[in-house]
């Protein structure tokens, strides 16, 4: 039980970067389906770059830079020629998938080190709980800080409290001055980069090596995430773990005695995501989600 509750923290990890990022874009009123195609073009770019400078920071470097580089594309198309979200999202999607597979089939086949984990002090050695929790590499801290830092910005800060004025009503917010192209903009390149983050964790700890198509559908459960979590930050931690927890069953049908086929659990994330929904829309009379959500914005109009 406590590999699989590691191997779940693990799997969660990812989920949370790409996940993150899109809640920011979302809560601007941008919906970007191009998850995917960013997450494989971090992954790519990290594993290139790790493995020809020998340094994983500089890979995670790359790997953010190459989901902002995506990003970028799609806020030319989408917000600079106000074309059709969700077309320019899945594009980006498809543009991803082919040129990470390009980039990377020279790669195919090698391996690079994982990146060290931290040590569990001495006095906690003999605490299950405490080897659950800490024996990880540096990139799970920083996913679970990345959350928390976007929750305290979004509640506590100006500049949040700004983000979500554009998502919710963006030509009042431009009548105020708040500028919506500049928010919605910088708002997608951060959810680029988190989805470059969670691609180059795949490509550099979870499996450190370069497969064409590894995220195997992780963006688009990370963009399942966001609505699971009604657009609230610190939601994202359960659903991360449910969802995680899914992936990993299929791995650990023995050791758990779950007398269920693998390939139930492998579509268990997203039938998990129906139902979520399903459930909140029952329970809930109003949406949480921002009320531009998908909507173009033409400044002159």
């Amino acid at each position: 039980m406590e590999a699989f509750l590691i191997a779940v923290i693990v799997a969660a990890t990812p989920f949370l970067f790409a996940a993150t990022g899109e809640l920011v874009a979302e809560r601007s009123g941008v919906l970007n389906l191009g998850v995917e195609g960013m997450m494989l073009l971090g992954a790519v770019a990290a594993f290139a770059t790790a493995l020809t400078t020998g340094s994983s920071l500089m890979g995670i470097a790359a790997g953010a830079a190459a989901g902002m580089a995506g990003a970028f594309l799609f806020v030319i198309v989408a917000l600079g020629f106000t074309a059709n979200q969700a077309a320019t999202g899945l594009a980006l999607t498809i543009f991803g998938t082919g040129a990470s597979g390009l980039i990377g089939k020279d790669f195919v086949g090698q391996a690079l080190a994982p990146m060290p984990k931290f040590t569990v002090p001495e006095a906690l050695a003999d605490n299950a709980a405490a080897r659950i929790l800490l024996a990880h590499d540096g990139m799970v801290f920083g996913a679970v800080a990345l959350v928390i830092l976007v929750w305290a910005w979004l509640n506590f800060t100006r500049t949040g409290l700004r983000l979500r004025a554009v998502g919710d009503d963006h030509g009042s917010a431009q009548a105020l001055g708040l500028g919506v192209l500049k928010v919605r903009s910088l708002a997608v390149l951060f959810g680029g980069a988190c989805a470059g983050l969670g691609g180059a964790y795949l490509s550099l700890v979870y499996t450190p090596l370069w497969a064409e198509d590894m995220t195997a559908g992780r963006g688009w459960i990370a963009l399942a995430l966001v609505v699971f979590a009604s657009w609230r930050p610190l939601r994202l931690f359960i659903g991360a773990l449910i969802f995680a927890a899914f992936d990993q069953a299929r791995n650990y049908r023995e050791t758990l005695d779950i007398d269920i086929p693998s390939q139930f659990l492998s579509m268990a994330p997203y039938l998990a995501t129906i139902i979520a929904l399903v459930v909140i829309s029952l329970a809930s009379r109003r949406s949480d989600a921002p009320a531009c959500l998908g909507r173009d914005f033409r400044p002159d109009r």
